[in-house]
C-alpha cells in the first residue's frame, strides 16, 4: 500500500473508501467490510448524514481486534455553517462523538463557502455568507486550536482553488497539508497537482470514478461516462482489470491518495487491489491525455440566484 507521508512523519494510506452517497443501513456494513479485508483508511463527513453508522462500524471493528485506532487513518470535514471560530470545535466534537474516536487524523474545511448558522443548504440569499465578509483565516485559527488541543493531528482544506489555497498559506500559521478535489483523467488538474506538490500539500482525489452514482439532479444529459472510455476499457482489459481498478490505479500512480466509494463487498475488495496494478509509463500517459477538464461536481448548487458564489468566483479560474 502506497503512503503520503506528513510533516511530523504520519503516513496516510493513499487508498481510502469513501463515504459519500452510502445510503444509511448500508455504511455500517461497508466500514465493516472494508477493516476487515485491509482497508486503514475511512473518508467521511458529518454532510454525508452517515457519521453515527461509520462510528459503530469503527468502535465494532476496534473491540473485536479487527484492527485499532492507530492502525486506521479517519479524516471528517467541517460543514459550511460552521465557519464562524466559536463553531469550529463545536462540530469536531459531535463529530468525534458520533465516529466514537478521541481525535481525527485530519480534519477538513469542505467547502469555501460560507452558510448561516444552522442552515445546511441555503435555500434563500440572505442564507449564505459571502467568502469574503467571514475571512477564512479566521476559521483556519480556529481550526489550528484544534491540532494545539490534540483534537485532530492535521488539518487541510477540500474544494480550494490555487488561490484561495495560496491565500491561505500566506495567513496560516499550521501550514494546510491536503486539499481534497475532484480528480480523474477527465478532470486532471495539473496545475493544482504541480502547486501543491512545489508546497508541501498533499492532495486526494474524490469521485475518481467519475462519480456515476451521483444524485440525479447532478448529471446532465449529455456528460460523458469516464468508465465507458475506450482507453481505460483497452487498458483494463490488458491488465484483467476493472476499468475502475484502472482509475484509481492512475490517481496513485499521480502521487494522490484517492478515496472510491462503495458499499458493495466484492468491489470494496476489488477496488483495495488496485494496489496491486503496475501501469507502464506508456499506460499512464496514455491516460493523461484524456483531460477534458470536465467537473462532474461543479458546485452550481451554491451558485443559484442571489447567491454570492458564482463558478467564477468559486473556482478561481481552476
Amino acid at each position: 500500500m502506497k503512503r503520503l507521508k506528513f510533516s511530523n512523519g504520519d503516513m496516510m494510506p493513499a487508498l481510502g473508501l469513501g463515504t459519500w452517497k452510502s445510503p444509511g443501513g448500508q455504511v455500517y456494513k461497508a466500514v465493516l467490510e472494508a477493516l476487515q479485508c485491509g482497508y486503514q483508511h475511512i473518508d467521511c463527513a458529518p454532510i454525508y448524514g452517515n457519521e453515527p453508522e461509520v462510528g459503530k462500524a469503527l468502535q465494532e471493528s476496534f473491540d473485536r481486534g479487527v484492527t485499532n485506532r492507530e492502525e486506521v487513518w479517519v479524516t471528517s470535514k467541517l460543514w459550511n455553517n460552521s465557519h464562524h471560530p466559536e463553531s469550529v470545535e463545536p462540530a469536531l466534537q459531535k463529530t468525534l462523538d458520533d465516529l466514537h474516536l478521541d481525535y481525527l487524523d485530519l480534519f477538513l474545511i469542505h467547502w469555501p463557502v460560507h452558510l448561516q448558522k444552522g442552515v445546511t443548504f441555503a435555500s434563500a440569499p440572505s442564507e449564505f455568507i459571502a467568502y469574503g465578509d467571514l475571512p477564512i483565516a479566521e476559521t483556519w485559527r480556529a481550526m489550528e486550536e484544534l491540532v494545539k488541543k490534540g483534537l485532530c493531528k492535521h488539518i487541510g482544506v477540500s474544494n480550494f482553488s490555487r488561490k484561495k489555497l495560496s491565500d491561505l498559506t500566506q495567513q496560516a500559521h499550521i501550514q494546510p497539508e491536503m486539499n481534497q478535489v475532484e480528480l480523474h483523467p477527465y478532470l486532471q488538474q495539473p496545475g493544482m497537482v504541480e502547486f501543491c506538490r512545489a508546497n508541501g500539500i498533499h492532495l486526494t482525489a474524490y469521485s475518481p470514478l467519475g462519480s456515476p452514482d451521483r444524485p440525479q439532479q447532478l448529471k446532465q444529459p449529455d456528460e460523458p461516462i469516464l468508465m465507458q472510455d475506450p482507453v481505460i476499457k483497452r487498458i483494463a482489459g490488458k491488465h484483467r482489470a476493472a476499468e475502475a481498478q484502472v482509475l484509481i490505479s492512475w490517481a496513485m500512480h499521480r502521487g494522490t491518495a484517492v478515496i472510491p466509494k462503495s458499499v458493495t463487498p466484492e468491489r470494496i475488495s476489488a477496488n483495495l487491489k488496485s494496489t496491486e496494478i503496475t501501469l507502464t509509463p506508456e499506460e499512464v500517459e496514455e491516460i493523461n491525455g484524456l483531460n477534458r477538464n470536465r467537473r462532474y461536481v461543479s458546485g452550481a448548487f451554491w451558485t443559484g440566484d442571489g447567491s454570492p458564489y458564482t463558478q467564477d468566483n468559486l473556482w478561481d479560474g481552476d
